[in-house]
């Protein structure tokens, strides 16, 4: 956070005077905050190689176990776990990852290799396929997800179908997952399996 001494490293300039200005990092002999490359004006992942992140160096030995890609200009993910392991970043250890408001049409195939994941923000891109969705279900320890902001938002029964793929959530864009929403889940799951499939593009819902 804001706030202390810091080490004098300059972080990467903020696109267009996001929130929070860049500063010098700092890091803690017991921890380890989120990588963070948010507001950077990065459009691929290999940017990341050459933009200093605004948290300042990963610190030796303390990996961070989240990383914060938000507010930037990316539209595919396809390098990230050689470019995670080339910051001193284990992609199978990373717990948290911000991927919101990018351009990010579908749910990267990467995304499933992440198998340590607990939270994964992708509110704010451009996903409209429901079916995107099922990538996920690979991911056991996903807990928290978010996906407002995406045309798929605009398809009818679009949280009760997130739900029945990735039962094991406990939170869809940041509301908890309520014992009706588990009910409309399992109503989903089951039309499912008598043939209804994902919707497609979202089209908006009728008034």
């Amino acid at each position: 956070g804001a706030g202390g001494v810091g080490t004098g490293v300059l972080l990467c300039p903020t696109a267009l005077g996001g929130p929070g200005r860049c500063r010098p990092g700092r890091s803690s002999p017991s921890w380890a905050p989120p990588l963070d490359f948010s507001f950077c004006n990065i459009s691929t992942i290999e940017d990341l190689l050459q933009t200093q992140p605004r948290s300042g160096p990963v610190p030796p030995g303390l990996p961070p176990p989240a990383l914060r890609l938000n507010n930037n200009q990316l539209g595919g993910l396809g390098e990230l776990p050689p470019t995670l392991r080339a910051l001193r970043l284990d992609p199978t250890l990373l717990r948290w990852l911000d991927l919101s408001f990018n351009r990010l049409r579908h749910i990267h195939p990467v995304l499933s290799t992440l198998g340590a994941l607990q939270s994964l923000q992708l509110h704010g891109n451009d996903i409209g396929e429901l079916g995107e969705v099922d990538k996920l279900g690979v991911l056991p320890q996903l807990r928290r997800l978010t996906l407002h902001g995406n045309p798929m938002e605009e398809l009818r029964g679009y949280r009760s179908y997130v739900l029945s793929q990735l039962s094991h959530l406990t939170s869809l864009d940041f509301s908890a997952v309520t014992k009706q929403d588990r009910e409309d889940a399992a109503i989903a799951q089951r039309g499912k399996k008598k043939g209804g499939g994902p919707g497609r593009r979202a089209a908006p819902l009728a008034p």
